[in-house]
């Protein structure tokens, strides 16, 4: 009895001696706000990092996972995403091209993802109750100045009430961070202008995808006139917008506009991406601001395919890899004004990305018949989400089954099998 007591007391003092939950061993920790790139290991306690160093005894965590081998990120913050999807109510959400959200966040390092206006001022709250509130996903919102957002087009050609949008920011704080206009094909400024009267009005960002050029509406006004610091242009590849002149220099209002404050985000999308627009930006040094997916059915199966796909297509067009991990990581936290997220340092949440940089011969396409080669590509190989392990390509959070013992996944009194006689 004596010794057993003893036992069960060196137990119970070994235990409070743990002082992590979660040790991540070995890896190359690259954190973009700190300006950290080394080889670290990182220790989480009740969902925040708790420490970062050099070495850090194995003896003091609970738990250990071998990362040696990987880059260890920040959790990435995908900052356009479609992911409305007709969870209960097929009458009110946006088409039939958005996902759920955990169908595709953690298995490629996603830890936060923001949806680009997939529901207007009418029916985020149904967006809300059904997909944010149930996904495991951190799941932000910019909200559509058009009243039903994407259902179609057509829905987003008026109903703007920048009034409306307001009242939710202030009655979801923590879920609303912008704005979104998007597809317009009027000549007039009506969408734009008005979802910046929305930003103004309640301090947050805009983001526009532009939808139709028009000789009235040129896209150098778009992002020159009418947005403000701080606001977004997604699909800053897209096909028709203006990048470079004749000797492969960035215009100048491209430049004018980002001093000013404007924000050039990827949003790559299913056809809104053309490498040789990319490509001579990257080489004037002109690299995106952010790097999202514009994830949808569509593109998730075509030439966008996941973020850390599109973060290596990058990088094979010349973006250097610190650059493409802040683009991924800490920028669009700073975008949407989160700043909570998107880094690594002690007391942040414990939202972490464990991406393989492997070696090999890989190609990378875009929508318009591009093709781009490269020796390297990231893969995600582990995801932790609040400190909890989210994605773990390898098992590195098991041990040897047979080191488990005879009885090891049986549950006494459930699981316990009666052979016949």
């Amino acid at each position: 009895m004596l010794r057993s007591l003893g036992l069960g007391l060196l137990l119970a003092s070994a235990a409070l001696s743990q002082d992590f939950d979660l040790l991540l061993q070995g890896g190359r920790v690259i954190d973009p706000k700190s300006r950290l790139d080394a080889p670290r290991d990182v220790a989480i306690k009740a969902g925040k990092i708790a420490a970062i160093e050099p070495t850090i005894a194995a003896s003091r965590a609970r738990r250990v996972l071998d990362v040696r081998g990987l880059l260890i990120t920040p959790g990435l913050i995908d900052l356009h995403v479609h992911v409305y999807y007709a969870a209960t109510n097929p009458g009110s959400w946006a088409g039939d091209n958005s996902i759920p959200p955990d169908v595709l966040s953690f298995r490629t390092g996603v830890t936060t993802m923001v949806d680009a206006g997939s529901a207007g001022w009418r029916n985020f709250e149904h967006f809300k109750v059904t997909v944010i509130d149930r996904a495991r996903t951190r799941v932000l919102a910019f909200i559509n100045i058009a009243g039903h957002g994407m259902i179609s087009d057509l829905t987003e050609q008026d109903d703007f009430n920048p009034e409306a949008i307001v009242k939710l920011k202030a009655k979801f704080p923590e879920t609303v961070v912008g704005v979104k206009s998007a597809h317009y094909q009027r000549p007039d400024w009506e969408s734009v202008d008005s979802a910046v009267e929305a930003g103004k009005k309640g301090n947050m960002p805009v983001i526009v995808d532009f939808g139709y050029f028009l000789p009235q509406r040129p896209y150098y006004q778009l992002v020159g006139e009418h947005l403000r610091p701080g606001d977004i242009s997604t699909h800053a590849y897209r096909g028709p917008v203006p990048w470079t002149d004749d000797k492969g220099k960035v215009y100048p209002y491209l430049k004018a506009a980002r001093a000013r404050g404007v924000r050039f985000d990827v949003g790559h999308g299913g056809g809104s991406f053309v490498l040789r627009s990319a490509a001579a930006a990257i080489k004037d040094g002109f690299y995106p601001d952010t790097i999202s997916s514009d994830l949808h059915t569509g593109s998730m199966n075509g030439a966008f395919m996941d973020m850390p796909s599109l973060m290596s297509k990058l990088m094979a067009l010349g973006m250097p890899l610190q650059e493409v991990i802040r683009a991924s990581t800490w920028t669009p936290a700073e975008v949407i004004k989160r700043p909570e997220l998107g880094h690594l340092t002690v007391g942040a949440e414990a939202d972490i990305a464990g991406l393989r940089l492997m070696d090999g011969d890989f190609g990378y396409y875009d929508n318009n018949g591009g093709r781009v080669t490269s020796k390297q590509r990231l893969f995600c190989e582990v995801t932790i989400k609040g400190g909890a392990i989210a994605w773990d390509y390898n098992g590195r959070q098991g041990r040897d089954y047979k080191l488990l013992g005879p009885h090891y996944g049986i549950r006494e009194g459930i699981d316990q099998i009666v052979l016949p006689k």
